[in-house]
Order: structure tokens, then C-alpha cells, then sequence
């Protein structure tokens, strides 16, 4: 797993192998990124359920202002740090190592807004429309900030949704993975 493009370009990152770390296949995370790039250039970043890190450092080789990583896992946390010290990427960073409901309460009470949130949680969970409630809730997505969720259960997700206050405006399968899209409603 690379960083694939932007000031970090090339610099290969460290991952977890284990059945509650799945990283963002290369060909997800390169259609992510040209969907977004428009986006990226001075954004905050919340990558909750950071993993690896990699999406958060993606977006700050690219041009993020800042990324905030969040993972429950002091493990895969101590893989974000490792990552970002090799991209040299620390002062752009802060890493939350506890359950994502306590990180997006913490993270409002520092009165953040976000321009990107991706949330990639453990597909079997079934947490990402309950992390989606509680981000619009908290009023932590900019004015026109994106959600975007890795699932591959859009039929539930889609359900779900449709009681919060967001609409899906982009969908992309890639194999068994989907990519949704999300904005506030008009």
C-alpha cells in the first residue's frame, strides 16, 4: 500500500493484516481520490475508523490542511502514527486512540467542522449510520462537507439513511465494496 499521489507520493505504508483491519483496495482509493480531488486542497479531514491511516495521509499529501485520525485499536493507532512519522506528517495530524461515539464528542467540544469525514468501520458492525447520526447531530460536518462510507452492505446503509438528514449523491461499486457519497439535505 502507497501513497499515490501528492507530496508523499510513492512512500510506502505499513498496514495490519488481521480480519479487523481490512485496508481500502489501491483501485478503491484511487477512484475515491479522483471523485474528490476538487475537495481536498486546504480541507480538515476526519478519518474515523482510520485503520492504517492511509486515507487521512492520502488527503494531506494532496493538499489537507490537517487530518484527524480515529481508531479504537492501539494497535492499528500505533500503524497511523508509524505511517505518519514516515511521511512526516505529524504536525498535520492528531490521532485518537478510543471508541469513535467518545472521538466525534471530543472532537466537538474542540468546535470542529469537517470538509471530508470517511468512515470505514469493520463491515459486520454495523455502526456506519450510527457514526453518520451522530456527526450531524453534533454538527460536525462543514457547510459543504461529504461523507463518505465504505460498506458492502448499501442496501441496509441506504435504508438507514433515509431517516437522517443527508442524501446519497454518488454511489460506485467496486467488486463486493461500495463508496457512498453523502451532503446534508437542501
Amino acid at each position: 500500500m502507497r501513497v499515490i499521489s501528492g507530496i508523499a507520493r510513492g512512500t510506502k505504508l505499513n498496514s495490519i493484516d488481521s480480519l479487523s483491519t481490512r485496508p481500502t483496495l489501491d483501485r478503491v482509493k484511487e477512484s475515491l481520490f479522483n471523485i474528490i480531488n476538487n475537495k481536498i486542497a486546504d480541507s480538515i479531514v476526519l478519518d474515523l475508523f482510520a485503520g492504517s491511516g492511509a486515507i487521512g495521509i492520502e488527503c494531506i499529501s494532496r493538499g489537507s490542511k490537517k487530518a484527524y485520525f480515529c481508531e479504537n485499536s492501539k494497535m492499528a493507532a500505533e500503524m497511523v502514527k508509524s505511517n505518519l512519522q514516515k511521511t512526516r506528517f505529524m504536525d498535520k495530524s492528531e490521532i485518537y486512540i478510543q471508541d469513535y461515539k467518545k472521538s466525534l464528542q471530543d472532537l466537538k467540544n474542540k468546535d470542529l467542522k469537517f470538509d471530508i469525514i470517511f468512515i470505514d468501520p469493520p463491515y459486520k458492525e454495523d455502526i456506519a449510520v450510527k457514526a453518520v447520526e451522530q456527526i450531524i447531530s453534533l454538527d460536525l460536518l462543514a457547510e459543504h462537507g461529504i461523507i463518505i462510507i465504505e460498506t458492502d452492505e448499501k442496501q441496509r446503509e441506504e435504508k438507514e439513511l433515509e431517516k437522517l438528514d443527508v442524501e446519497v449523491y454518488d454511489l460506485r461499486k467496486y467488486g463486493r465494496v461500495y463508496l457512498m457519497f453523502l451532503n446534508r439535505k437542501e
